[in-house]
């Protein structure tokens, strides 16, 4: 980066992917980040998922990959080589239990540091310091229980993804305290929870949604297979969604059945639901007669969201990433991995640096004094009040991002048109059409609060023109159009700078603004579906499965992030500058591990439901009650001996073949048989209270309709009630974070359809009433969609 974040100096005391990759994301972007470690390294440097043995000195290929550019000191909090560290720094990130940072009086200490914990569930609440996995926490969000089969055990999102998404997330909360912190020295402590994001990513706001219906007794199993999603090929699986009626219209003549359109059952995913064997003997019997390059070809002709299902060999072969360039060499060129996930001025990122091997900067970090302001005695203001953003996106991805842009402070307006409203709010009509149904849409409803809405029909000249004297208004711009749109409106980043030369431009096409698929249509399952996350998720004995939410958030975070990057850069510069985030290459960083794992070890990861190899035994066993389950996850030794104990310490228990972790894994089958016996009469929440005081990472697998119920986020105020006027005050979710500066994140509710015309039109821009009335009768603005 010319400047970008590179007057930050990070420390990071964390372990595990979620502080990992957060701080890779602030090195990539410029800061010098130090990687504080104990004597014996980072436990990643020796990880590898698929059984390697890295060195540790060097670092296995994982930790290297979100180690790159980085430095290494070895020390623990409280050396005094690490208190001087402390006084030098502007961030710090650590995942260490409360006791240990809170015995070093951060805050008093070093008023102007920005101090992130991130932690499985936060730091405060119930669950605080329960002992837990990745697969516990999945459980405890509900997004665990809600994804598979209705009549087979629910499995688990693949790959680790909630320290990825997590990752994320938390590279924007840092970020914009720490912009805060340059400007006014006010400092801040942010208390992250993993958990909270699992809720979003994995829940998919199932309990506002359940809320919405006004939380009727729960009598029927969430989850179900998407449908049409990945369907086998001649060789292999292709991945395609219908997100629209008309995508799965065009779905229906792609496979050569024109006589479905208009049957109304099957065009509704209940209805295909209903009709499972009918419906995928349809479309099985046209996607077996293809090759999977044919299906992609044919179904991106018809505009379908579509793409290969990759694995961690063949992904390195698919065109579209070769052309772009995606993967690249470690700097030893011993393995592959994906670079950066974002341009910016049409500027490949720079190939990475070398990791640093442990402890090789000890007592080699110059000395520095942070530049920052003594802060006021006053409180601090949300860190991005005084940035104003036009958000020209739709769907989830995009939305997301500009919905954390105006949680932080910001002023953001959401840009639709009557003709054409963002197309999450069609998703309003599940709950019927009565009145304005486009103002229930679930996902728009939480992604969308603290926003103003303004309509413009940009197909019209006046506009278009409005739309360009708001550019010159504003300080950043986010779309997520296929590349053609934003230049046949004529807003190409030329005319953009032209208008503002100050202005930020963050664009997230699916798959980027050059290579193959460049005007190809993307999805959150496109995404899933392409990179290999979903070839790590599902059954040993299914076929590959798609996450289900993950990779929108995930994707808009990594748009959030390289906004903050701009800013930096325009205030270092005075220029603006054009961001490319594609969704897809966010989502190549989430399943970077396949790719690693297979260029540095020829260790090809596959979906093994919900087992991993760092855990045995784990899974869920079915307990009494109505779709009741109980979620195990043993990482060691300690914790299996605990699990005797809780258990009873029965004669099968004893077994010598399963007294080492090796060994469980071995002969999982066997342990999975005895623990579901055990659990198959009892209530999933007494006994994985049980198991928790014993020391067990346990959890009832929460049905994420009951979310709002959850005492952990109960205690954390995870849900903040609002009051919309269409549909009341329901709670809603907020931000995966609290900063300690911050009671509430949620302000103002989603905006209704042109809700801010007057307001935006007249206050900003100056338009009388009479200018206003002209373009509401000409359609240029207005507050209902068209023919509805």
């Amino acid at each position: 980066m010319p400047h970008g974040l590179s007057t930050l100096r990070v420390l990071d005391f964390s372990f595990g992917i979620a502080g990992g990759y957060c701080t890779k994301l602030l090195a990539d972007a410029g800061a010098d980040v130090i990687k504080i470690e104990p004597a014996t390294g980072d436990p990643l440097r020796t990880w590898s998922v698929g059984g390697a043995s890295p060195d540790r000195d060097e670092g296995g290929a994982l930790f290297r990959f979100l180690h790159h550019g980085t430095r290494s000191v070895i020390g623990q909090p409280g050396d005094a080589h690490i208190e001087a560290l402390l006084a030098s720094a502007d961030v710090v990130v650590e995942s260490f239990p409360a006791h240990v940072f809170d015995a070093l009086d951060i805050r008093t200490r070093h008023p102007g540091l920005v101090w992130m914990s991130i932690t499985p569930y936060g730091r405060t609440g119930p669950y605080a310091e329960r002992p837990t996995t990745e697969f516990i926490v999945q459980a405890e969000s509900g997004g665990l229980a809600g994804r598979g089969a209705p009549d087979q055990v629910p499995i688990m999102a693949g790959g680790r993804i909630a320290e990825w998404v997590a990752a994320t997330f938390a590279s924007v909360a840092v970020t914009a305290a720490a912009r805060r912190a340059e400007r006014t020295g006010h400092g801040e402590h942010i208390d992250y929870s993993i958990a909270e994001t699992m809720t979003i990513a994995g829940g998919n706001y199932a309990e506002f949604s359940y809320a919405l219906s006004g939380r009727p007794p729960i009598v029927k199993v969430h989850r179900t297979f998407e449908t049409p999603s990945i369907e086998p090929t001649i060789d292999g699986y292709v991945g395609v969604c219908t997100n629209s009626r008309q995508q799965f219209d065009d779905f229906l003549l792609l496979i050569d059945r024109p006589d479905l359109l208009g049957d109304e059952q099957l065009a509704r995913a209940p209805g295909r639901q209903e009709r499972w064997d009918e419906w995928n003997d349809i479309v099985h019997a046209w996607s077996i007669t293809h090759t999977t390059a044919d299906a992609v070809r044919l179904a991106s002709e018809l505009r379908i969201p579509v793409a290969p299902v990759h694995n961690g060999a063949d992904i390195l072969q698919c065109d579209h990433f070769a052309a772009r360039g995606i993967y690249v060499d470690d700097p030893t060129g011993t393995f592959k991995m994906p670079r950066r996930a974002w341009r910016m001025n049409d500027v490949d990122p720079p190939p990475p640096t070398p990791s640093p091997r442990l402890g090789e900067h000890t007592g080699r970090i110059e000395h520095r004094v942070p530049s920052r302001p003594t802060a006021p005695n006053t409180a601090p203001e949300l860190p991005l009040v005084g940035v104003r953003m036009l958000d020209l996106s739709a769907w989830w991805a995009g939305p997301v991002a500009a919905g954390m842009i105006a949680a932080l402070g910001a002023d953001v307006i959401h840009v639709e048109s009557t003709v054409r409203p963002d197309g999450m709010r069609m998703t309003g009509a599940m709950f019927g059409t009565d009145g304005p149904w486009w103002e229930r849409s679930i996902h728009y409803l939480c992604a969308n609060t603290n926003k103003r809405n303004l309509t413009l029909d940009l197909t019209s000249p006046e506009g278009l023109a409005l739309l360009e004297q708001l550019i010159a208004e504003c300080d950043v711009i986010l779309e997520n159009f296929t590349p053609r749109v934003m230049s046949n409106f004529g807003l190409t980043w030329e005319r953009i700078h032209e208008l503002n030369p100050r202005c930020v431009l963050v664009r997230m096409p699916a798959f980027g603004l050059s290579g193959p698929w460049r005007d190809n249509t993307g999805f959150a399952q496109t995404m899933e579906q392409v990179t290999g996350l979903a070839w790590l998720t599902g059954h040993a004995w299914d076929q590959p499965r798609i996450q289900r939410g993950p990779s929108d958030p995930n994707a808009g975070m990594h748009a959030a992030f390289a906004m903050l990057v701009g800013l930096a850069e325009r205030d270092a510069t005075g220029e603006g500058a054009q961001f490319e985030v594609t969704m897809v290459e966010g989502a190549l960083c989430a399943a970077a591990e396949i790719v690693l794992e297979y260029s540095a070890y020829g260790n090809l990861l596959e979906r093994n439901g919900n087992r991993v190899r760092s855990a045995a035994p784990q899974g869920l066993y079915a307990c009494a009650g109505f779709d009741r389950w109980l979620a195990i996850s043993v990482e060691t030794d300690a914790q299996w001996q605990a699990l005797r104990g809780a258990l009873g310490n029965p004669a099968w228990a004893a077994d010598e073949r399963f007294t080492t972790h090796e060994g469980r894994f071995a002969h999982h089958d066997n342990l999975d048989e005895h623990l579901a016996a055990w659990a198959a009469c009892g209530d999933a929440r007494d006994l994985a209270e049980q198991l928790v005081a014993a020391g067990v990472p346990a959890a009832r697998a929460r049905d994420p309709r009951t979310s709002h119920d959850n005492p952990q986020l109960l205690a954390r105020g995870f849900h903040e009630v609002i009051d919309h006027p269409v549909v009341g005050a329901l709670p809603t979710p907020g931000v995966p974070f609290r900063y300690a500066s911050v009671d509430r994140w949620l302000r103002t509710p989603a905006p209704l359809l042109g809700q801010h015309n007057h307001d935006i039109l007249h206050g900003l821009l100056g338009l009388d009433d009479a200018t206003l009335d002209d373009l509401t009768a000409k359609g240029v603005i207005g507050t209902r969609p068209k023919g509805a």
